[in-house]
């Protein structure tokens, strides 16, 4: 069951808004740029000690939640358009 307790938090007056871990001034988007670039978590967590492991683990696992949430959402568009279109052209 996921967490209810947010490890990632935009506010407009901490970092102007971007999204960072909560309590720290790291933005989530360097976690990202690491493993994008082929470091570690370890790597990353031990660049940034404010990261707590667990915070960065669900930080990953909210934000594959939601690609996936976008993902099932537009798979169920297409398959609403494909039906449309096949009901517009058919024939008979």
């Amino acid at each position: 069951m996921p967490s209810t307790v947010a490890v990632v938090h935009s506010d407009p007056d901490i970092l102007g808004g971007t999204p960072g871990f909560v309590w720290t001034r790291v933005p989530f988007r360097n976690l990202i740029d690491y493993l994008e670039r082929n470091h570690g978590l370890d790597e990353f967590l031990d660049s940034f000690p404010t990261v707590s492991r667990e915070q960065a683990v669900a930080a990953l696992e909210a934000a594959d939640e939601a690609v996936s949430a976008v993902r099932i959402l537009l798979d169920e568009q297409l398959r609403q358009k494909a039906v449309s279109y096949s009901r517009l052209f058919k024939v008979g």
